[in-house]
């Protein structure tokens, strides 16, 4: 497939124009014109990315390919309403925790209020929701910083790689390529084009520290509950070149017969690079082991509500499922029985609750 880009226009006579092309040896400013060769009928593919700098053809190339992604909003509902809303209530959530919004409180939101980086994450997980066989996407990850642009586009990258559509990505940013990981390249710098991509995706080195129970603070914002803090517990950090990504906290309970983890949060900037889950069962794993401040193997219970977590959670052999209710506890009761003002419940979500088996656990 031969793309031939021409773009024309007037050509200006006036004395600021005639000074840059005097100055600076330029006839004219009127013509554009780029041949690129895409070869994409010759393999299976799903991802594509076109790369260059500003105003090197990438649009005008995407424009040749299909039409630009470009949804429409609606101001007066929350995100999780205008994603598909004749699709599954779980498929929903679920995209918008594969690409990294993870934060439940977004989700409530009107698109308009998020910002640059949650509306770029926004509109992936409802491109992977409609799942077109066929879209492009211009500016991916421009107006987001360096970070959340690799993070997500990994994320992006993981999740729709699960449905049967192509997507070609128009960005002026190489550091993608690696996370996202495409089946073919074009460089409109160089008007190159390439199958595959020979470099890895970048590993992530966590680093797990016991911190105190006042780290919480940087993370409990992003917790979809508001509770008390957990009595005697034991508080971990995870981090990645020095920089706090993950939070959690373990107590026991009666008779120390088992661990109860609680309070896991991965940070906005580093949610759907899959650090949650291993972070998790780094933790777990130190309990079974012995590696705490008892010194005495623990299993871990583990409980939450988030549909994408509790799906991960029944998918990894290193877990068994061991509860699910359908509503929350009566709270005045709890509040009698723990003989203190706060108790749980007096909420209507579905809580499940899951047990570590150990790495083992396969065998």
């Amino acid at each position: 497939m031969i793309v031939n880009i021409n773009h024309r226009c007037s050509d200006f006579d006036s004395y600021r124009a005639a000074a840059v092309k005097s100055l600076f040896n330029v006839e004219t400013g009127a013509n554009f014109d780029l041949t690129v060769n895409l070869p994409l009928h010759e393999r299976i593919w799903q991802i594509g990315v076109v790369v260059g700098s500003s105003g090197s053809g990438k649009t005008s190339i995407g424009k040749k390919l299909g039409k630009i992604y470009t949804p429409k909003w609606d101001k007066t509902v929350p995100i999780v309403d205008a994603i598909s809303p004749n699709g599954a209530f779980n498929d929903v959530t679920a995209a918008l925790a594969s690409v990294g919004l993870g934060t439940v409180p977004t989700w409530l939101r009107p698109y308009s209020v998020l910002s640059n980086g949650e509306q770029f994450r926004a509109n992936l997980a409802r491109l992977i929701c409609e799942a077109p066989e066929f879209a492009v996407l211009d500016e991916f990850s421009s107006v987001v910083d360096r970070q959340i642009a690799q993070i997500g586009a990994g994320a992006f990258a993981k999740a729709w790689r699960r449905t049967h559509g192509k997507v070609v990505l128009l960005s002026c940013h190489h550091d993608i390529l690696d996370w996202v990981q495409p089946d073919w390249v074009l460089d409109t710098d160089t008007a190159q084009f390439q199958w595959g991509w020979e470099r890895q995706r970048p590993r992530i080195e966590l680093e797990i520290y016991e911190c105190k129970q006042a780290d919480w603070q940087l993370f409990e914002p992003h917790h979809y509950l508001k509770l008390p803090h957990m009595i005697a517990a034991t508080h971990y950090m995870g981090l990645v070149n020095g920089q706090p990504v993950a939070h959690i906290a373990f107590s026991t309970r009666s008779g120390l017969v088992e661990a109860r983890a609680c309070r896991l949060v991965v940070l906005p900037e580093w949610q759907g690079a899959g650090v949650g889950m291993k972070f998790l069962n780094a933790c777990c794993e130190m309990w079974w082991q012995g590696q705490n401040r008892y010194n005495k193997p623990m299993r871990t219970l583990f409980h939450t509500s988030h549909p994408a977590l509790a799906n991960a959670l029944r998918r990894d052999k290193k877990w068994t499922q061991v509860s699910a209710v359908l509503y929350g506890g009566n709270k005045a009761q709890s509040c009698k029985h723990k003989g203190i003002a706060t108790g749980y419940g007096g909420h209507f979500r579905a809580v499940q609750g899951f047990r570590y088996l150990g790495e083992n656990s396969c065998e």
